[in-house]
């Protein structure tokens, strides 16, 4: 199995096509990465920007470049020694358009005959037999069908009639009424639909890819691809939606002939990825997990919860509390259609009581899943979770007690359609509840509420981060690790900002004066969205005010998506304009950032190198080897200038070294030297083992050498990281002074070239210019 030494994440599109990023390969090349890392590409939705509304799985999609774009891309890579590692979505397509997808226009004209009935996911005794399409803005709208080109019509839709179904002199609706689908409102989606879902995303209808026909027919396009060598590896999307990931991830190691896998898992703290599972990790939220709480001030805590709490009128926000009532609300709200197909399958049970209706199931169905402190379980693997979860909501219902016990015998057998469907149900209200819900309203440090987190741990010592550490290297060498993605609620330089806030005694003024002087009624929202306009300042207007109307509409506090708050939205908007158009806040916020400047490049740097010298596969995010201050999709998936990226780093091989590290192209040097280092001298990546310093400022840094394991001979040294941490109170407490750090033989810092050692060396000499290094031995000394 090849195996990559780093990766970097292409998003590809019609802007940005597979032609485009073999155009790149070169310049990826000299930065050091070893594989090519790309979105989507089989055919999705005309016009989609990220891929993961697959209409075609047979083929490459000719927006992003056809298969002669992947052939171009793949070659590009081969003939520069690297690698092609691809992003794959077999949970679900794209419906939005149903004469886009052959699989679904069948599905919809021939209804229950049709070849591709049994790949959906479709419940057609609650519909009476007919597929519920919620498109509608009312049902009342029925009378505004039309039948045309022999299609029934509604606006821009277009559906499929069924064989025989029209007549001359027939009206549309009674044209309707005799199709296998059925055109409903589409506030009737949260509670009536009957096919299953991507979350509550209505145009991204599940596949059955546990049955092998559509697991064969929806990859036969993917095994082409390593059938003529043109792709090296896969990264599986949301494999928690589907009814047998471990069986999935077996089929697909045999269909691509063992190669190397990774699984967009979100583990919770302490959670770790099931033995059964046929991959080499995950797309590496955990890891950003630890690295950003490594460098968040523990000491900052306290009065962060004291602002929270001013900013809720009492106490600060309890989050398991919140989320109990968040995923609860989803349960019962925009996911309920799938809560209530649970319901039914109890319901009509002969084991249960006929006493127990569809509500009373639903209830305490949603009960144990608001319990869930995963996202899933793999039956039998997790089914200590799932116990827990039942006797959790018992406590918090006593009322359901005597239900939930019924329940759990059924829930614990995975092979019923019950056992099966409850576990890719729970992942579902999880991500809603908890990603796209609670982290928009827990609210203190923006650091925190980022994706596979939990925003109650606040902070990391460095002792527990080594730990994970040697045990990542132990247990998950090759899972991947990343700092910034296309889902990323901020990207890594935001954070680092951000990051900087717990640090600063001065931020409740802060807040206290922007909140004076460009008001909204929600203070938590007030912090949160501050924070966002700070973190990713300089921004465009048009940048946060999208962010601000997502992220307001996300917490669901003041306003929805659905029903939209227009007076609180607009003081939103109002708060937001105030940022470029009244110069008094424009002053507050262009203080704070340049207050923090310095402290928040350090922090990038530190996070950069730490990311990608841990144990792990390091991925870069497209364009993050400049200054990167995203804030939530589409924010994230802006387009990538490589060309200034290309001379800067020209000019860097040629000699031109930032003398300031807050210049951005420090972090090009530090993400070319270390990925270069990873990908030329993999023998001084194999171990890992803490440096600490010795000192008054020892606290401050983090330091560790990649290096062979010790044994009887003595430990080989390797590559040896040292960041800087908590660079605010570095300063504060007077720098660096006797602090030193003990080095075994003479290394070479890649970013200055400067030589240090052996013996010990004070940290302020080593950490200059910049507020890292990277320490490798001089080839041939770590032989």
């Amino acid at each position: 199995m090849k195996v990559p030494a780093s990766t970097y994440r292409l998003q590809i599109r019609s802007s940005f096509t597979l032609f485009d990023a073999a155009e790149t390969v070169p310049y990826l090349k000299s930065l050091g990465v070893d594989w090519v890392y790309l979105s989507p590409i089989l055919t999705a939705e005309r016009g989609s920007d990220h891929g993961y509304d697959v209409t075609d799985p047979s083929s490459v999609d000719p927006e992003r470049g056809g298969p002669e774009g992947l052939l171009a891309l793949s070659a590009a890579a081969r003939e520069h020694g690297m690698g092609v590692l691809v992003d794959i979505v077999p949970n679900h397509v794209g419906v939005a358009t149903p004469a886009q997808n052959p699989w679904w226009w069948s599905l919809l004209q021939e209804g229950r005959r049709s070849p591709y009935a049994e790949a959906f996911d479709v419940d057609w005794d609650f519909g009476a037999g007919r597929i519920r399409i919620p498109v509608l803005g009312s049902d009342d709208d029925l009378g505004l069908l039309e039948v045309a080109d022999g299609e029934l019509h509604y606006y821009g839709h277009r559906f499929p009639l069924a064989a025989g179904s029209c007549s001359d002199g027939d009206s549309p609706r009674a044209v309707h009424d005799r199709q296998h689908y059925e055109l409903v409102s589409w506030r009737r989606a949260d509670s009536e639909l009957n096919y299953r879902r991507f979350f509550a995303v209505n145009t991204l209808a599940g596949l059955r890819v546990e049955d092998p026909w559509v697991f064969d027919q929806a990859h036969a396009e993917v095994k082409r691809w390593f059938d003529d060598g043109l792709v090296d590896g896969l990264r599986v999307d949301h494999p928690d939606g589907l009814a047998d990931p471990a069986g999935y991830l077996r089929w697909l190691k045999d269909l691509s002939g063992g190669a190397y896998v990774l699984v967009e898992k979100i583990l919770e703290p302490g959670e770790e990825l099931p033995t059964e599972f046929a991959c080499e990790g995950t797309t590496g939220y955990d890891a950003l997990a630890d690295l950003d709480r490594l460098l968040v001030d523990p000491a900052g805590e306290a009065a962060l919860d004291a602002l929270d709490a001013q900013l809720r009128s009492g106490e600060p926000a309890d989050y398991a509390a919140m989320i109990l009532g968040t995923k609860r609300a989803v349960a019962d709200g925009m996911l309920r259609s799938e809560i209530l197909r649970l319901a039914r399958l109890v319901h009509f049970d002969a084991r249960l009581s006929a006493d127990l209706s569809v509500d009373v199931a639903a209830d305490a169905l949603a009960q144990v899943i608001a319990a869930f402190p995963v996202y899933r379980t793999y039956l039998p693997t997790g089914e200590e979770v799932l116990r827990e979860a039942c006797a959790a909501a018992a406590r918090q219902r006593p009322d359901l007690a005597e239900v939930l016990d019924a329940l759990l015998p059924l829930l614990l057998k995975p092979g019923t359609e019950l056992g099966l469907r409850f576990q890719q149900t729970s992942g579902m209200v999880m991500a809603k509840g908890v990603e796209d819900t609670a982290f928009y309203r827990y609210t203190r440090l923006g650091t925190l509420t980022e994706v596979g987190a939990d925003p109650s741990h606040f902070s990391l010592a460095p002792d527990e981060f080594h730990r994970r550490m040697a045990g990542r290297q132990k247990s998950m060498p090759l899972s991947m690790t990343t700092l910034t993605t296309h889902d990323t609620k901020r990207s890594e330089d935001t954070r680092a900002r951000i990051s900087v806030i717990a640090e600063l005694p001065e931020w409740a003024a802060t807040l206290d004066t922007l909140r004076g002087l460009a008001p909204v009624p929600d203070g938590p929202f007030e912090t949160l969205l501050w924070q966002a306009v700070i973190g990713a300042w300089p921004a465009s207007r048009e940048r946060l005010q999208a962010y601000a109307e997502k992220a307001a509409r996300e917490a669901a506090n003041s306003t929805t998506w659905t029903d939209p708050d227009q007076k609180f939205e607009s003081r939103v908007k109002s708060a937001v304009d105030a940022a470029f158009d009244d110069a008094r806040v424009t002053t507050v916020i262009e203080d704070i950032v340049a207050r923090t400047d310095a402290f928040a490049a350090a922090n990038s740097l530190s996070l950069k190198l730490l990311q990608l010298t841990m144990p792990g596969v390091p991925d870069v995010y497209q364009g993050t080897e400049f200054w990167d201050r995203s804030l939530a999709d589409p924010d994230n998936r802006r387009a990538v200038d490589f060309e200034s990226r290309g001379a800067s780093l020209a000019a860097l091989d040629a000699g031109t070294i930032p003398a300031d590290f807050r210049d951005e192209a420090t972090k090009l040097l530090l993400t070319s030297r270390a990925l270069r280092l990873r990908r030329d001298r993999p023998e001084l990546f194999q171990g890992y083992r803490p440096v600490l310093a010795s000192g008054a400022a020892a606290d401050h840094l983090v330091a560790f050498d990649r290096g062979s394991d010790s044994n009887s001979t003595g430990s080989t040294p390797g590559a040896l990281t040292l960041a800087t941490r908590l660079p605010f109170g570095l300063e504060r407490a007077g720098g660096w002074r006797d602090t030193v750090v003990e080095l075994s033989t003479a290394l070479r810092d890649e970013l200055t070239g400067r030589t240090h050692g052996p013996g010990p060396v004070p940290v302020a000499e080593i950490l200059q210019p910049y507020p890292v290094a990277l320490l490798a031995p001089v080839n041939g000394d770590n032989a």
